[in-house]
Order: structure tokens, then sequence, then C-alpha cells
């Protein structure tokens, strides 16, 4: 199963020590130059920084299609747009992606897509990531989520929720 990513679920999985998560639930991880950039860029937390600079093997960087950019992409920034389009140029399975907007678009395209959470619960129920665990180091992040969709979401997963 192939999946392009953009910035934001990379990042994330760094910070919370999760990124491991990503070969084991797909057999290759495609992103576009700009999500690249984004990762290395001097305002990203260190340990993205450091994460990109050596790359792991499942990871490749690959152009999109840039080409009759869709009106639906517009308004994105530049790591989301090539993101979309290297996920539709390269057939992936699916695209991981968190922006509220970007995913609209995405989804408006046929591009299917997963943001960090449908990660960490598809790794939970490979048991490859404790999901309380990785919620509560997520909290610790500036990852913006309801706290009743990660109850709702603990609660699913039949997991016991914490309080606070």
């Amino acid at each position: 199963m192939i999946a392009v990513a953009d910035t934001s679920p990379l990042g994330y999985l760094v910070l919370i020590g999760e990124i491991d998560l990503l070969p084991a639930l797909f057999t290759k991880v495609l992103i576009p130059p700009a999500v690249a950039a984004e990762l290395a860029d001097p305002g990203a937390p260190d340990a993205v920084r450091r994460w990109i600079a050596r790359p792991p093997d499942w990871l490749e960087i690959a152009e999109p299609d840039v080409a009759g950019v869709d009106a639906a992409l517009e308004r994105l920034d530049r790591g989301e747009q090539e993101a979309i389009l290297l996920a539709r140029r390269s057939g992936a399975d699916v695209l991981l992606l968190d922006d509220k907007a970007a995913r609209r678009a995405a989804k408006s395209l046929d591009v299917p897509v997963m943001g960090l959470l449908g990660v960490l619960t598809a790794g939970a129920d490979l048991g490859k990531v404790d999901l309380v665990t990785a919620i509560r180091r997520l909290r610790q992040t500036n990852f913006r989520v309801s706290a009743a969709l990660l109850r709702d979401l603990l609660e699913r997963h039949r997991l016991p929720n914490e309080s606070g």
C-alpha cells in the first residue's frame, strides 16, 4: 500500500515518537519536494528537521505533476497542493493529510484521505501503538483537535478514557 504524506502528519508522528508506524502500515511513503522543504524549514521543530535531514529508506521524495493545477487547490499552501497532485499522479492508496480545507479539496478530486488520528488508529488496530499514550503525547504538542473527538476515538477503540 502506497501513501503520500503532507507535512503535518509526518511532523507530529516524529514529535510523538511514532514515525515508525508509517513503514508498518505502508510499503512506500512518498512526499513532494515542498513537503520536504517544510519539514526542513528553520521554523520547524528541531526533531523534525533532524529527521528529514536523514530520511529513512522507506521515504521517497517524488515530483508531482503540477501541470494544470485544479481550481480546488488554488487556496492551499504549496505542500498541500503538491501532496494532492503527487497522490493523483502516483495512484497512491491514501493521502496523509490533516488540514480541513485540503482534505475537502483532495476528496473533491477523488483522492482518498487519512489524517494523523487515522494513522494512529490503524497502528493501534495492528497492535503497533498504544493509542492512549500516543494521544497523551499528541496533546503535549500544538496539534489542534477537539477533546470530544479524542474521547470518541478512545471510546470507539474500547480503551480507557483519561480525564482532562
